[in-house]
């Protein structure tokens, strides 16, 4: 059997209809760029969020960039945020010309650990990006009591958490403004890029707005300089298509999880996910812990499983980020959850005999002298 880590075939053949109808409106009226559905879709987010804001960019990562240049964030400050997480989380923070300052995440849920957050706050820290790893939110409500305490903004990386919930609240509506991407690999994915910021902040709004469209008020009256980022017509139309049906296939990928754990509850050496009581988990990624993972994740392969590593290489051991000086060992948790974490495959619609087949083989490669010893 051959099980891809992502199969979006079915969800398309559900949705597919209204797509062809939705795109055939835009090709018809030619209003390609910020057009009708683009700004429905955006009202719409903004609801489905519990928010009363939300702007429609290219990106995820420049959902975080605008978001923060919005604040006005830039040269000569501080934005905290996990080590464990895609680079383009730290990447936002740099464009602003902002220094990323790292900081190691929780043992159980790989979320930024708030207790050694604290440390870090300095007069320059401006920010904190709590990323939402995987779809199970950070702890927000000590986050937001901290950064109140500090006068400090949290932006909200919710890149991975679309649908998920956190203490009876939507994710998108617990900081100062949240971020996603509708990377087509995403719980809430587009046929290609796209990303969103939400905010029930107006000012943080009326800025963003105008940072995503070369700052203009009008069609040439532009009050701040701003840059090229806009939400394509044809990308909302399939977003809204797909808006929907989030809720249910969110629950699809939760009931795969659930029969994830329940198969794998008593293997020797693999750890499942960690849910904490007070939110949901979306499980944009099923992620496990195995010993010997580079060789687990070849033999998996091998026999067929498609299975990927988020996230092999910490932040702050990536090249890219050398001037910083931090060193290996600096982020011990981060760095040994990164030596054996392995993302299984996880799509809505999933069969029990694909799992059975993924389950199956893990604890063959597993349990294999060639592990264990």
């Amino acid at each position: 059997m051959n099980v891809p880590f992502l199969d979006f075939r079915e969800q398309y053949y559900t949705i597919k209809d209204q797509i062809d109808v939705g795109l055939k409106k835009v090709f018809e009226r030619g209003d390609f760029i910020l057009g009708q559905e683009e700004k429905e879709f955006e009202a719409q987010f903004a609801q489905y969020c519990d928010a009363q804001y939300a702007v429609g960019v290219n990106s995820g990562t420049d959902a975080l960039y605008l978001a923060l240049a919005a604040l006005n964030i830039g040269v000569g400050d501080e934005v905290i945020l996990p080590c464990f997480t895609f680079i383009a989380t730290a990447l936002c923070v740099s464009y602003t010309g902002a220094t990323p300052v790292f900081v190691d995440i929780e043992e159980e849920t790989y979320n930024i650990n708030v207790r050694k957050l604290k440390s870090l706050i300095t007069p320059k820290t401006k920010a904190i990006i709590p990323v939402h790893i995987y779809g199970q939110a950070a702890n927000m409500k000590e986050i937001m009591d901290l950064a109140r305490q500090r006068k400090i903004t949290v932006v909200e990386d919710a890149a991975q958490a679309h649908g998920a919930v956190y203490q009876g609240k939507k994710i998108g509506s617990l900081g100062d403004v949240a971020c996603f991407s509708f990377y087509p690999t995403k719980g809430l994915g587009a046929f290609g890029d796209g990303g969103m910021i939400v905010t029930n902040d107006q000012k943080i709004y009326e800025k963003a707005n105008m940072l995503r469209d070369y700052g203009r008020k009008d069609r040439y009256d532009h009050a701040i300089k701003g840059y090229n980022s806009r939400l394509d017509t044809v990308q909302a139309v399939v977003l809204l298509a797909k808006l929907p049906h989030l809720d249910e296939w969110n629950r699809m990928r939760q009931a795969h999880a659930a029969y994830y754990c329940e198969s794998l509850k008593d293997v020797d050496g693999v750890r499942t996910p960690v849910i904490q009581g007070d939110r949901t988990h979306v499980f944009q990624t099923f992620a496990v812990r195995v010993p010997h993972r580079n060789k687990v994740c070849e033999e998996m392969k091998k026999r067929g499983i498609g299975v990927l590593i988020h996230y092999p290489i910490p932040l702050h051991l990536q090249e890219a980020y050398a001037e910083l000086g931090y060193k290996k060992g600096d982020f011990p948790v981060a760095e040994h959850v990164a030596d054996e974490i392995l993302s299984l495959p996880m799509f809505p619609h999933m069969t029990k005999d694909q799992i059975d087949y993924v389950c199956e083989t893990l604890k063959e490669i597993v349990l294999s002298p060639s592990c264990k010893g």
